[in-house]
């Protein structure tokens, strides 16, 4: 069983950063892609970003591409996103995610792609 435990959201002005941290429990962590979602209420949950395996790979939305960068330490079994450039649209519960496949070769951006989550954590940008 793995467990995804999400931390570091919080309030904060626009324009301001903030850093989400994902701690994972297990030994298969590096063999996995991980991946951040968010979702606003009566929206469906939408991708973020995604990190291979091996951390040498990574993908974005568009939304955020430039401003965020999600990034790996395989030996401490946590996968991280630096948001920069804050905006009120960023406002949403951000949850990370794993992907079902082992060593997955491509990167996906949907939900049901993934198998394990977090319980996620509140980001709120206020203009």
């Amino acid at each position: 069983q793995v467990q995804l435990v999400e931390s570091g959201g919080g309030l904060v002005q626009a324009g301001g950063s903030l850093r989400l941290s994902c701690a994972a429990s297990g030994r298969t962590f590096s063999s996995y892609a991980m991946g951040w979602f968010r979702q606003t209420p009566g929206k469906e949950r939408e991708f973020v970003a995604a990190i291979n395996w091996s951390g040498d790979s990574t993908s974005y939305a568009d939304s955020v591409k430039g401003r965020f960068t999600i990034s790996r330490d395989n030996a401490k079994n946590t996968v991280y996103l630096q948001m920069n450039s804050l905006k009120p649209e960023d406002t949403a519960v951000y949850y990370c995610a794993r992907d079902r496949v082992h060593r997955a070769s491509y990167f996906r951006v949907v939900e049901s792609e993934y198998d394990y989550w977090g319980q996620g954590t509140q980001v709120t940008v206020s203009s």
